[in-house]
């Protein structure tokens, strides 16, 4: 989904500014990184929050991204969001966002770093405009916490996705499963069986180097092969 090279492809939308304006040149390319910066904000964060949402929907597929976090968190940004981004999945058309709406309505994969003392798990989920089925619970709240270790510092962490339409999410970091639920749905409860991908700007420099996507669409009506695909992908990916 990234190439390395520049942003085409994505699509940019910035709270309080118009879809595809980026501001700040929030998000850009160096290094072969897609980098996330907010070096060129004059007033501080202000709750700008941003994201960056790639041209297609999926329903079924394996996504895979290699994150790190990086220098200050810029002035303004709130304490939650120190060391915090996120994979916005099965996410509405950035197209119908409201000027300044926060977030997409979508399952978020919450990226955090640690903190040097005390524990902080990453790959958690949570609900910006959405429901999920948890051990047969709806869960409202807006956050629930992976059972990951903490990965404080600079260090690159890998975070991989399974998503089978509304049926099951699975998280996985550097290759080992931490969570998993199913039935995502918009606070209504309409099922979300498919939607955008989008990568987050929170208040904190982030930087990705890997962001792919396997479509395992053809699986779906196929578990055992399914199973078979995604054990075969997580082990390339994660050697």
């Amino acid at each position: 989904m990234f190439n390395g090279e520049d942003l085409e492809d994505w699509t940019i939308k910035i709270r309080g500014h118009e879809l595809g304006e980026n501001f700040g040149n929030t998000f850009r390319v160096e290094d072969g990184l897609l980098k996330v910066r907010y070096d060129q904000y004059e007033n501080g964060f202000e709750e700008k929050f941003g994201h960056i949402f790639y041209k297609d929907s999926y329903s079924t597929y394996l996504l895979g991204a290699e994150y790190r976090f990086v220098g200050e968190q810029i002035e303004g940004g709130a304490g939650w969001a120190f060391r915090n981004n996120g994979l916005m999945l099965h996410g509405q058309d950035p197209a119908t966002m409201e000027i300044d709406q926060d977030f997409p309505n979508s399952i978020e994969v919450q990226l955090l770093g640690g903190y040097q003392q005390g524990e902080r798990p990453t790959a958690n989920v949570c609900t910006p405009g959405t429901h999920l089925v948890m051990d047969g619970d709806l869960i409202t709240n807006h956050c629930t916490n992976s059972h990951s270790k903490a990965f404080p510092g600079d260090q690159w962490v890998r975070v991989d996705v399974l998503v089978v339409r509304d049926s099951l999410f699975v998280h996985y970091v550097n290759g080992e499963e931490v969570m998993h639920y199913e039935k995502p749905q918009l606070d209504d409860g309409t099922p979300l069986k498919e939607g955008t991908i989008s990568l987050q700007s929170e208040s904190h420099p982030t930087d990705f180097r890997t962001v792919e996507l396997y479509d395992l669409k053809e699986y779906e009506g196929d578990p055992r092969a399914l199973r078979e695909m995604v054990s075969r992908l997580l082990k390339e990916r994660n050697n």
